[in-house]
């Protein structure tokens, strides 16, 4: 009997012995492929993940505030017609990488009559390809700060973009609010889209909208030790409603009305009124001195 005890432990502890192995070698391998873009998506590797860009000095995150800064432009202006709270942000945050409104267009020449037209494209609604053959049409560059859905599902349209000299600006990877999330995670979802980029387009990223406009010290210094300006806006409207895309020639009102030096204007490509003006913005905006720009 005690003979046989023995032998069933011995079986026993030799069946354990094949398991652990067997889950080792099996943990080895698939440690070892590649990773499927799911598995991907879930733990992001990233080219830029690094806290420092070679060549550039690194900002010392930790000494920074993370309190969560929730933006818009504010309704007060100065003789420009530009938001306070923007060149207010501007010089308090612009050695972090923010950028809000460009201070260097500091008064009412013409030199200084500058916009940066910016659009985020958070998903399509197909609009897009008329905003590019407008953009196009009137010679204008712009910036359209995409995500990792986008750049997945909008291939041709990102492809697009890059071959007629637009602008290609990382919105990340899954729109996460950056100030609450662990800055590990923060550097992941700039990661993650930045190195799909490249690979797919073979185009380098750098400048990011932060989702939703949220941010705080620590992520503007996170963002520009990876190379990265972080572009807010000095102009917005709701135009992000697609229920409600608002009267065009209102709509058109409130892009002229708001014009300023150095502006940076948000709009959102869902928007079928923006796509039915725009021609006539960038008309009426020239009309009156301005030129546009990228960052």
């Amino acid at each position: 009997m005690r003979r046989k005890r023995n032998f069933t432990l011995i079986s026993a502890a030799s069946a354990f012995v094949l398991s652990l192995a067997f889950a080792v070698n099996t943990l080895f391998y698939a440690s070892a492929s590649p990773k499927s873009a799911r598995e991907a998506e879930k733990t992001p590797p990233s080219a830029v993940s690094s806290e420092e860009v070679e060549g550039q000095p690194s900002i010392e995150i930790s000494a920074l505030s993370p309190k969560k800064i929730c933006w818009g432009q504010g309704r007060n202006y100065d003789s420009l017609n530009r938001p306070h709270d923007a060149v207010t942000s501007q010089e308090k945050y612009g050695e972090l990488g923010g950028f809000f409104v460009d201070l260097a267009c500091s008064d009412a020449s013409e030199k200084s009559k500058k916009i940066f037209l910016t659009f985020d494209e958070g998903y399509e609604n197909g609009h897009t390809a008329e905003i590019l053959d407008t953009l196009k049409e009137k010679n204008v560059k712009a910036v359209f700060f995409i995500t990792g859905d986008y750049a997945k599902r909008e291939g041709d349209l990102v492809q697009r973009m890059i071959e007629e000299g637009q602008v290609v600006g990382n919105h990340t990877w899954r729109h996460y609010s950056m100030p609450e999330k662990p800055l590990a995670t923060c550097r992941e979802e700039i990661g993650l889209l930045h190195d799909y980029v490249k690979e797919n387009f073979g185009y380098d990223m750098n400048v990011l909208r932060p989702p939703k406009g949220e941010f705080s010290e620590q992520t503007l210094a996170l963002a520009k030790n990876m190379g990265y300006r972080t572009c807010l806006w000095s102009f917005a409207y709701k135009d992000w409603d697609t229920n409600a895309p608002g009267d065009r020639a209102q709509s058109l009102r409130n892009l002229t009305e708001r014009l300023h030096p150095g502006a940076i204007y948000l709009l959102h490509a869902v928007s079928p009124t923006n796509a039915a003006i725009l021609g006539d913005f960038i008309d009426a905006a020239r009309a009156q001195g301005y030129a546009f720009v990228t960052p």
